[in-house]
C-alpha cells in the first residue's frame, strides 16, 4: 500500500470517526467539482442548479457543439448571463470545455506578458 492510499485511508477513517461523535458538518458547507456533459439546452437547468448549490461544475460543449454551432452558441451566452446574476465565473478550458464557479469562487486568469521591445543602443 502506498503512503498516499494510507493517508487517505486515515483521513477517511478519522472523518468516518468525527461522523459517529456526533461533530457536526454543517459548520462548513461542502462543494463539489462535478463534471457534466452538455448534450442539449436542456442540461442547462442542470448545470445552473449545480452552480447555485455552491459547486464548480465543468461542461464538456462538445456534445452539444457535434451537433448544433448555434445551440453552443446560445447555451454559453445563457451561462455567460446566468453567471453574472450569481456574482459567479466562468473560463474556457481548452477547446471542448468550461468551468463555472458559484459566488465567491474565481478563477485565475493568467495575463499574457507584452514582449519587450528591444531598444536600440546604437549612437
Amino acid at each position: 500500500m502506498s503512503s498516499l492510499e494510507k493517508t487517505v485511508r486515515s483521513h477517511n477513517r478519522k472523518s468516518e470517526t468525527s461522523k459517529e461523535s456526533g461533530a457536526s458538518e454543517n459548520q462548513i458547507p461542502k462543494i463539489y467539482l462535478k463534471a457534466m456533459p452538455l448534450r442539449n439546452l436542456s442540461d442547462l437547468d442542470t448545470i445552473k442548479r449545480e452552480v447555485k448549490s455552491g459547486n464548480i461544475i465543468i461542461v464538456k460543449v462538445s456534445p452539444l457543439a457535434n451537433k448544433s454551432i448555434k445551440d453552443i452558441k446560445k447555451a454559453v451566452n445563457e451561462l455567460c448571463e446566468f453567471v453574472k446574476t450569481v456574482d459567479g465565473d466562468i473560463a474556457r478550458l481548452g477547446e471542448e470545455r468550461i468551468v463555472i464557479t458559484p459566488s465567491g469562487v474565481r478563477i485565475w486568469r493568467e495575463k499574457p506578458v507584452a514582449p519587450q521591445e528591444q531598444v536600440s543602443t546604437a549612437a
